[in-house]
């Protein structure tokens, strides 16, 4: 049995499956509010509730928002921020006394997207979170893309490319510089941008009903969003030409999308065609949860 956690900022949540994927039982406590403590023994008490709800043990895997530094060996990049700077893989191995394995939330997403989900069966997929933020993890032959630095997939806080006059400098990004992918591919810099140019705050559910509805601004608005996304996909596709690109998070749920970038990449991509296919994600929030279980690959008990 493979148990899986995710680790939000409101709520963890926990997955047990079977050999194969099939689920064999589910739980979610809140998060612990900055309480670092309170954070590791949550995940435990969790962990042994599937455990004793189910009647087996399990290896654990753990989706977080952030990465384990391979300078020091502790969390960096969390916005969860009592995990920046503690060793919290090995205070979850001590807790619960065994060998835990913990990835980033979007390398989770990938891996369970790339193991049994939209982009089963290819051998390169590029799993892509578009919501509060933007990242991404890859996935190579059934396994995670692990390199020296820890940020294989933080393709978000790249300068969105071929930027026109307009568009700069460009929003301001968490990470402190201007013009992230991430500023403007997130569900809120979508928001950011659309009131700046219509000097109307709507959210994102509003304004793809107004474009549903005939709206011209907000119809434009997806037009911008679309080709934004398609010239910041285009990097990547010139750079590892993924087989298959996987859409998760809030603006995944924007079925135009689907058709609007793949009609304006081959504009940006090194390639006289473009085979890769973009797609929606299989499943939805669970996809942290059951990538987190897959860091365990099938050929461990």
């Amino acid at each position: 049995m493979r148990i899986g956690i995710d680790l939000g900022g409101t709520k963890i949540e926990g997955i047990a499956l079977a050999p194969g994927g099939r689920e064999l039982a589910r739980k979610r406590v809140p998060t612990p509010a900055s309480q670092y403590g309170k954070t590791v023994e949550a995940i435990r008490d969790l962990v042994l509730a599937l455990e004793s709800e189910t009647g087996e043990t399990g290896t654990v895997g753990i989706g977080i928002p952030g990465a384990i530094s391979p300078a020091t060996g502790l969390i960096k990049n969390a916005n969860s921020t009592c995990l920046n700077g503690m060793p919290f893989d090995k205070d979850l191995e001590a807790a619960l006394a065994r060998e835990v394995r913990l990835a980033n939330d979007a390398d989770c997403f990938a891996l369970s997207e790339a193991t049994d989900g939209a982009g089963a069966g290819a051998p390169t997929v590029f799993g892509v979170i578009l919501g509060t933020g933007v990242g991404a993890g890859i996935v190579v032959n059934g396994h995670l893309l692990q390199a020296p630095n820890a940020i294989a997939g933080e393709w978000g806080h790249n300068p969105l490319p071929w930027v026109l006059p307009d568009e700069l400098p460009g929003g301001r990004c968490y990470c402190g510089k201007d013009g992230c992918i991430e500023s403007w591919n997130s569900g809120p810099g979508f928001e950011a941008e659309y009131e700046r140019e219509e000097k109307e705050k709507l959210t994102t559910h509003e304004i793809v009903a107004a474009a549903q509805a005939g709206s011209r601004p907000a119809r434009a608005a997806l037009r911008r969003y679309a080709d934004r996304l398609a010239r910041a996909l285009s990097h990547v596709i010139n750079l590892i030409d993924p087989h298959v690109i996987v859409l998760g998070g809030g603006m995944s749920n924007i079925d135009a999308i689907y058709d609007e970038v793949p009609a304006r990449w081959g504009a940006y991509v090194f390639s006289d065609c473009v085979d890769t296919r973009l797609v929606r994600n299989m499943h939805g929030d669970s996809s942290g949860v059951r990538g987190a279980a897959w860091l365990w690959p099938e050929a461990q008990p």
